[in-house]
This record gives structure tokens, C-alpha cells and sequence, in this order.
């Protein structure tokens, strides 16, 4: 019995709070009674409080510690003199320092704040150890002079980065990232900012404070990192209104592998797949090579097949270097050659006029930009995120065998292409279970002889929601996606969206199309995946508004 209440007791006074509370000699300066968790941040707040009045001129300031219990202080700082710093020599400073930054004014404020600027430069160009205080001091009365002592320490220059933790990342991979020079200076700016490159990162994440090891004049860098689940597996089924056979239903399907850093070196490869009706196919393939022979360009090659029913075959390849210019922003350049040819030509043996498909080979060149602004890569509640690109080449149609040569008489058949497109997205977060989403997509293509084949394709989970996949044709479009969330955990929350477009598409309708929709959804966590269904009604042109006419989208997106 006796030990326990030994042990109560001392689980009772490890649990105790401490208080302080201190007044000075001069009474405008006091505090009331403070709480602190432990005795170590009790005394660091007391050394934080005798360095503010050091730094004021109270140079012979002391605690005296007048009251003290278990679990309280009450203390007196005495101020005593207070002291004016009235002249500062250049003393030992180098010429170039005294240059660039100047001498310190009079008095401590100014000295303090003097002094941490040149300290940080010095640590930032190999010198983290260097000191400065003041030397040859001399006192008439309360004024003093004085000049600078600066103390530089060792050179130390970058030696490699060390990885340790759950990681399958390669040091050379996170030397690149980092921009990390191996025997280069050491800068503190550095290794701060390459900290937070390595937070944002989508491949892995800080499992603890990264550290330094310094030895023989140089210093490594120590990342500790954990791995994410950012592989992904997204089967997503579409059920349709066939609108071959009345009456049924037909099945689309979707799938989305993407697999991420590959050999921890930065290397992705993604299969999509998308059956959008009974004939219809698409097919992307695209892989991607960070720090291509540890240079700071990125290398992404894609190859992209659209099977449009018994009409058309679209298919590019590209090759896109990107190059990331800050810790938020990427600089993109591109280029890509794309095909469309005609699967079937039996209804155009007698035109005398191009109909409105042709084959065609275009040659494109472009550049982008991308900006990452979101709180987190992984179910952003706040942020920017912006995209845009625009490309150019020249486009050559091609004389199919099976049209009449005279339907390409008045028609030029090389004729330069353009195309523009960008994209916003912006996340709100209102309160800890209230979001919104909103994200405005806008793009065109300019051609002096315009196809079916060259348009934009829109509609679906992933445009304007309420429609089926690629439902549209646009020559210009723009669209906003609005969605109220309501959050009920990490990357779980219900929601209600309404879409609105505008289509101008002038090849197959006179009029320009504003089509609008609205639903509800549930995006559901279920531990390395997530789970979606979403229920929508859409009205266009060529759509009513009907149930009948109703999409539901549901899937499983799998995280490994």
C-alpha cells in the first residue's frame, strides 16, 4: 500500500506545472505569473529575458531569485546601468564585409541586429561557425566604445547527402534534388531550402528533422525519409444509357496504373486506358526520367491512341524536358508529332468537298509552365495550382485514296496550327469539416482548316461532369468546376458540385453550346485507397435534362 502511494505521488509531481513570475528594479518592466510544461523551458524563458535587457544596454543585469517552490518562482532582475554603445571600429572585419554591409550604428539594438546579418552571410558562404563580439572596449562613465572581433573558424565545404529511413531513395537522386554541390561552400540557406524541397516531394516525406554531421571541414547533410504510398491502381465503371438498344445499359470502363519512383531514382511510368462507348478507345503511355545524366532537365516521352468509333485514329508521340526553376514552379519545353487518319472513307467516294475529317500529320513545338501552390500534394485544403501551355507547328494534310482528288483543290495543304490551353484550380478550406473546390480550365486551337480530328475533347469525370466521356467537340472552350465539401476525415467528404461551359464548336453546330450540370458524390478513405461515387445530370445541346440521361461514375483508387 505504501508503494503505492509512493508511486502516485510520483506520477503526481512529474505531472506538476511550473510558474514563473518576475518583476524588475524598474517597474515598468514586470510580469505575472506564467505557465511552463518543465524546468528547462522555465529557464531558457529567464536566459531569453536577461539577453532582451543585454541587448537594451542593461550590461550588468542579474536574477535574483527571491522566492522559489516546488512549483513556482518568483524572481527580480536587477537592471542596474544602463550603458550606451557610442562607437564601433572596423577591427579585424574583412575590407569586403565593411563594403558591403557598413560599420553598425551606435547603440546594442543596432550592434545585435548588425551582427546577425553579417553572421549569416558568413555562414551561408562556409563559415557556420564563425563569431563576432565586441573587443578593445573602452568606458567613460556609461558610454562605451568598442570594435569588432571576428572570429571566422574553419572553412567547411559540402561533402554527399546521407539518406537514412524507410526509403528505397538513392543519395545520388537526393543530391540532385537538393542542389546539394559536393565541395562546395556550406550554406545554411542551403540546407534549409533543401529541407523544404524534400517536404514537398510526392515520392516520400520527413520522418524527423534532417541534421548535420560535421567532420574534417566538411559537413553532410542527414535526411531522414519514409516513403508514400503514391502508386496508383483506378478502375472506374460507367453506367450509360445505350443508345444503340433502347431500354439498356451500357458498360464503359476506365483504368489508371501509374507507378512512382522507380529504383528510388525519380523514374514514373503510367498506363491509361478509357472505353468511352461500345467502339470508342483510348490509350496513354507515358514514362519519365528525372536528372537525365544528373543534369537538372527531366525527360518525359508519351505516346497517346483515340480510336473515335469506325471514324477517325488519333495517335502522337512526345517528347516533353522540363526544368524546375524554383521550389513551386516548373518551366516546360516540348515537342510532339501527331497522326489522324480516317478508318473508313466508303461515305465520302463521291464528295466534291473535303468533308469535315481529314488525315493529317501536325508537327508541334510548345512550352509550359506549371505552379504548385497547394498546403499538400495529397488532399490540398488550401492553395493554387496553375498550368498552362501553348504549342505551334505546322500541320500537312494528307490525300487520302479514298476521297476524290478534287476535294482537295481550293484546300491548302500546309498550314501553321496553334493551340493554347490553361487551367486553375484553387481549394478553400472554411472550416475543419466545410471545403471548397473550384477549378476553371479554358483552351483554343486556331487553323485555317479545321477537322473533327484536330478538336478538343471534353466531357466526363475529369471536364464537365453529367456527360459522357469526350461527349463534345470544341474549337475554343472554358469551363468552372465548383464542388462544397463536407469533410469528415483526411481524404474522406461528401459533396455537391455544379459545372458550367461554354463550347464553340463550328464544324458540326452553328450555335455555341453552354452546357450545365450538377450532382452529389462521396469520395470514402479505405485505408491505402480511396473510393468514389458520383452521381450526376447534365444539360447541353445535344442533352436534355433528364434522369434518363443521368451518369454514375463509381471506382476504387488504389495507393501503394
Amino acid at each position: 500500500m505504501l508503494s503505492l502511494m509512493l508511486l502516485i505521488s510520483t506520477i503526481s509531481w512529474g505531472q506538476t506545472k511550473l510558474w514563473l513570475k518576475w518583476e524588475s528594479s524598474d517597474s515598468s518592466y514586470r510580469q505575472n505569473w506564467k505557465e511552463f510544461p518543465n524546468e528547462l523551458e522555465r529557464e531558457q524563458e529567464l536566459d531569453s529575458i536577461l539577453a532582451d535587457f543585454f541587448s537594451k544596454g542593461y550590461l550588468s543585469a542579474y536574477w535574483d531569485f527571491s522566492t522559489q517552490r516546488i512549483d513556482s518562482l518568483s524572481a527580480r532582475l536587477n537592471l542596474g546601468a544602463k550603458f550606451i554603445l557610442k562607437e564601433i571600429g572596423k577591427g579585424n572585419l574583412p575590407e569586403e564585409l565593411v563594403v558591403e554591409y557598413g560599420l553598425p550604428e551606435s547603440g546594442f539594438m543596432a550592434w545585435n541586429q548588425w551582427s546577425k546579418t553579417i553572421l549569416r552571410e558568413l555562414e551561408n558562404k562556409g563559415y557556420p561557425f564563425a563569431s563576432l563580439k565586441l573587443d578593445s572596449l573602452m568606458r567613460e562613465g556609461e558610454i562605451i566604445y568598442a570594435s569588432t572581433n571576428l572570429d571566422p573558424g574553419p572553412l567547411i565545404r559540402w561533402d554527399t547527402v546521407q539518406v537514412l529511413g524507410s526509403t528505397k531513395t538513392k543519395a545520388k537522386y537526393l543530391q540532385n534534388l537538393t542542389r546539394i554541390p559536393v565541395g562546395g561552400f556550406f550554406s545554411q540557406e542551403e540546407f534549409e531550402n533543401a529541407s523544404q524541397v524534400l517536404s514537398r516531394s510526392p515520392y516520400f516525406e520527413l520522418s524527423q528533422s534532417p541534421e548535420l554531421a560535421f567532420r574534417t571541414q566538411k559537413a553532410s547533410p542527414i535526411f531522414y525519409l519514409r516513403d508514400r504510398n503514391v502508386n496508383v491502381m483506378d478502375g472506374v465503371i460507367g453506367l450509360l444509357p445505350n443508345e444503340n438498344e433502347p431500354g439498356k445499359v451500357l458498360v464503359t470502363g476506365q483504368l489508371d496504373l501509374e507507378l512512382y519512383h522507380l529504383g528510388g531514382k525519380g523514374r514514373n511510368i503510367a498506363v491509361h486506358w478509357q472505353r468511352m462507348n461500345k467502339e470508342t478507345q483510348s490509350l496513354n503511355l507515358s514514362a519519365r526520367e528525372s536528372f537525365l545524366f544528373n543534369s537538372p532537365l527531366h525527360i518525359s516521352l508519351a505516346f497517346n491512341l483515340l480510336k473515335q468509333d469506325s471514324t477517325f485514329l488519333n495517335r502522337y508521340f512526345g517528347i516533353d524536358f522540363d526544368y524546375q526553376i524554383s521550389n513551386k514552379s516548373t518551366i516546360q519545353f516540348f515537342t510532339k508529332r501527331q497522326a489522324s487518319d480516317l478508318i473508313s472513307t466508303v461515305a465520302y467516294q463521291d464528295v466534291e468537298e473535303l468533308p469535315d475529317l481529314a488525315d493529317f500529320r501536325w508537327n508541334v513545338y510548345g512550352i509550359g509552365v506549371d505552379y504548385n501552390g497547394l498546403d499538400r500534394l495529397f488532399s490540398p485544403r488550401k492553395g493554387i495550382w496553375l498550368q498552362a501551355e501553348f504549342a505551334a507547328g505546322n500541320k500537312r494534310i494528307i490525300q487520302n485514296t479514298g476521297i476524290p482528288e478534287e476535294a482537295y483543290q481550293n484546300i491548302d495543304l500546309n498550314t501553321p496550327q496553334l493551340v493554347a490551353t490553361i487551367q486553375l484550380e484553387k481549394h478553400l478550406y472554411i472550416k475543419k469539416s466545410w471545403g471548397m473546390w473550384f477549378r476553371g480550365s479554358s483552351g483554343f486551337v486556331r487553323n485555317k482548316s479545321l477537322f473533327i480530328n484536330d478538336l478538343f475533347r471534353l466531357g466526363g469525370l475529369k471536364t464537365i461532369r453529367g456527360f459522357n466521356e469526350n461527349f463534345f467537340y470544341a474549337k475554343n472552350y472554358g469551363y468552372l468546376n465548383m464542388e462544397q465539401r463536407l469533410f469528415f476525415g483526411e481524404d474522406s467528404y461528401l459533396m455537391i458540385f455544379t459545372d458550367v461551359g461554354f463550347l464553340k464548336n463550328p464544324i458540326l453546330e452553328k450555335e455555341d453550346d453552354f452546357p450545365v450540370s450538377f450532382g452529389a458524390g462521396i469520395n470514402l478513405e479505405t485505408g491505402n485507397g480511396v473510393f468514389r461515387f458520383i452521381y450526376g445530370l447534365g444539360k447541353s445541346n445535344l442533352q436534355p435534362l433528364s434522369f434518363s440521361y443521368s451518369k454514375i461514375h463509381f471506382g476504387y483508387l488504389a495507393r501503394f
